[in-house]
């Protein structure tokens, strides 16, 4: 159910490369109208919000979370993360397919979206996932349903770890959507790892995570698959780059070979390490200063494409032990847009470029249709921010894991409002009790 006809007034709008003041009217669940005038008192609309001194920005799409569900509830649910989402400024999420039954075939993919229907305050879509016997299933994939098949070249367990090299080739020769790859070299990982436990015991101090899971895992992993996309004409998206090596790799604007970076490598280094311990465990590993500098350079040179978060909410008890018992993921999604938009006051990127690479890249990426854009006759999909100092806390956190490593934080941007489908998801005290959130729908 929509809200009807309403407007948005005033708004410093960021679109397209441009910034400029405007009112956006909304009609059952999208943009209706873009008025630069001033908007007008005695219009006929419902509901008008003022947006005085806020942006509005089209709702961010982050292309990279794990909902958990089905089987990990414990942890997360569609309903927790995407609450969590729509708090966060994101109106759209690309769920990954290690899950409880894993997302490798046809059918649990339809079962996936099935039990999304009406769950969700945030739009989806789920990845079917590839392994090194379902080739069959993955030709078969209608591209129009399905925003990529996940590949994981390394670091996978539970029968999807795909690493040899004729079964990479007929992945990538015949897939017909987007190949996303988790990239990191599980040989080397596994010689590094009983390298370090020979000398530090059974469970390594997490600060060996990021030697452990090293540079050249990396690199030899995310080299290969850009080889072979390469000579197999394949559409590929390496998930979370992490070092200045790997960028190497990656022409700028390339339009079949692209890169995601997500929001925990732009925003820790691996001397977060010493204070946020396992809190700030994932993989791949978060890196050196060095590191981080060169991914931020990459924000505006076209090598990266998409900003995501990889959200991968655990428990804190899942999160005891060292590099080898402590859980890896970070539960990030509500907090993205405002840690990003940190960046653009830091003169790290433009806000116009931090919209492109949140909010219109993944739109173009993925082939995602009327979603991405403040234009007429698109889908309402919008969040309004203003910078506003504020902390995070405990008890504002949506995510049913309960925790995060920005906790007593300060943020210096706020998300104000978030409309999904011309609904109010989020009205910047509670998170809408009815969920809005639709099945997002591709161009082949």
């Amino acid at each position: 159910m929509t809200e009807g006809r309403f407007t948005i007034k005033n708004a410093t709008i960021i679109n397209e490369g441009r910034r400029y003041q405007a009112s956006v009217s909304i009609n059952d669940g999208r943009i209706a109208e873009i008025k630069c005038q001033p908007h007008s008192e005695d219009c006929n609309d419902e509901l008008v919000f003022d947006a005085t001194g806020m942006f509005l920005l089209p709702g961010v799409i982050d292309g990279h979370v794990h909902m958990r569900e089905p089987g990990l509830t414990h942890k997360a649910t569609m309903e927790s993360e995407t609450r969590a989402a729509a708090r966060g400024g994101v109106t759209t999420v690309f769920d990954m397919p290690n899950v409880v039954p894993q997302t490798t075939t046809l059918k649990l993919l339809q079962e996936r979206y099935a039990l999304a229907e009406h769950r969700c305050h945030a739009n989806y879509g789920f990845y079917l996932g590839a392994t090194n016997d379902n080739i069959e299933e993955i030709k078969q994939l209608d591209a129009t349903i399905c925003p990529g098949v996940k590949l994981f070249m390394g670091s996978s367990t539970g029968g999807m770890l795909v690493d040899k090299e004729a079964s990479l080739r007929q992945i990538f020769r015949s897939s017909p959507s987007l190949v996303m790859t988790h990239c990191e070299d599980t040989a080397r990982i596994n010689a590094n790892m009983a390298e370090i436990k020979k000398q530090y015991g059974e469970d390594p101090d997490i600060r060996f995570h990021p030697i452990i899971r090293d540079h050249e895992a990396c690199y030899q992993s995310t080299e290969l698959a850009v080889r072979l996309a390469k000579e197999e004409g394949a559409r590929l998206h390496v998930a979370h780059i992490t070092t200045a090596q790997e960028l190497e790799l990656f022409e700028p604007n390339d339009d079949c070979v692209t890169a995601e970076v997500c929001v925990p490598h732009l925003v820790f280094t691996d001397k977060d390490y010493e204070t946020l311990g396992t809190r700030i465990k994932c993989n791949p590993a978060i890196k050196t200063t060095v590191d981080r500098d060169a991914l931020r350079k990459a924000l505006t040179d076209g090598r990266i494409r998409t900003i995501s978060t990889d959200h991968a909410p655990h428990l804190l008890s899942e999160k005891e032990g060292g590099c080898l018992k402590a859980m890896s993921g970070i539960p990030m999604v509500q907090f993205s847009l405002p840690l990003m938009l940190g960046l653009t006051t830091d003169g790290v990127l433009s806000i116009e470029r931090l919209v492109e690479l949140m909010c219109h890249n993944p739109a173009h990426l993925y082939g995602i249709k009327k979603r991405g854009f403040i234009r007429e006759g698109y889908w309402a999909d919008l969040t309004l921010v203003r910078q506003k100092s504020w902390k995070v806390t405990k008890d504002c956190i949506e995510s049913r894991c309960g925790w995060s490593p920005l906790e007593e934080r300060s943020l210096n941007w706020q998300v104000e409002k978030t409309w999904v489908n011309g609904n109010l998801a989020w009205d910047g005290v509670s998170v809408s009790q009815q969920p809005q959130g639709q099945r997002v729908y591709f161009d082949s």
